[in-house]
């Protein structure tokens, strides 16, 4: 099996602007059924429950970078409301045909409280405060520079806390990604980027390098299932 010891990264499928759109909805179908298998939104979720109840929040805002479909997003608001938590989310992502697919999701799901955006996450000024900005399965496909410059961003203009998930590079991983994705989903695009995302992944050791230069001391990092990494840093 392959090592996996340096990181690799390359430019995956999902990422080329001449994607067929009928690909890359089937792309995002695929990573939807991924996130909810690896139970993504529930890890956030109770992040944001519990800091709602820590700082007393009446309504919290959340801005979620690179949402892609915004099934993280929208999963969020459903739990939201079935907790009678009022909320305000909005999802950002580069590609149009992303931020289509996610905004007519939320319509179907009939939410009112979330928006989709085409914004470039890297460029784009966040101008608005948040009271949480969280970003799932970008940070992989950033070289470090990139990487650190976006949690120092995020960092900079969440009011209360940044949450970071992401995957793992590890065997395992490497494993469950090629394994995982050919059950879950039909998509060649994700068949084919699930590994080459483990590759591109960072370690435990690696993320928390790049949090403290990006300036989140005392970020803490945690591993859960499957082979993903949780980042919550909070502003003190």
């Amino acid at each position: 099996m392959m090592k996996l010891v340096d990181r690799v990264r390359e430019d995956e499928v999902m990422d080329q602007p001449d994607l067929d759109v009928a690909r890359h909805q089937a792309a995002l179908a695929g990573l939807k059924r991924v996130n909810w298998w690896s139970r993504t939104a529930r890890e956030i979720w109770a992040s944001l429950e519990c800091l709602s109840r820590e700082r007393r929040l009446d309504h919290l805002t959340v801005l979620d970078l690179a949402c892609g479909g915004g099934d993280v997003s929208l999963r969020l608001a459903q739990y939201a409301e079935a907790a009678g938590m009022p909320i305000t989310l909005h999802g950002w992502d580069k590609s149009p045909t992303a931020v289509a697919y996610a905004t007519e999701r939320g319509a179907l799901a009939g939410l009112q409280n979330v928006a989709f955006f085409e914004r470039d996450v890297l460029d784009d000024p966040i101008e608005e405060p948040y009271d949480v900005i969280l970003c799932t399965l970008f940070l992989h496909h950033l070289e470090i520079p990139q990487a650190e410059a976006l949690l120092r961003k995020m960092g900079a203009a969440a009011r209360h806390a940044v949450l970071v998930d992401d995957l793992c590079r590890s065997r395992l991983g490497y494993f469950l990604a090629w394994v995982g994705t050919r059950i879950v989903t039909r998509s060649p695009v994700v068949h084919i980027d699930g590994p080459l995302s483990v590759r591109a992944a960072f370690t435990t050791e690696e993320i928390s390098g790049l949090a403290r230069t990006a300036g989140l001391e005392g970020a803490t990092i945690r591993r859960h299932w499957p082979e993903r990494f949780s980042l919550t840093w909070v502003q003190p």
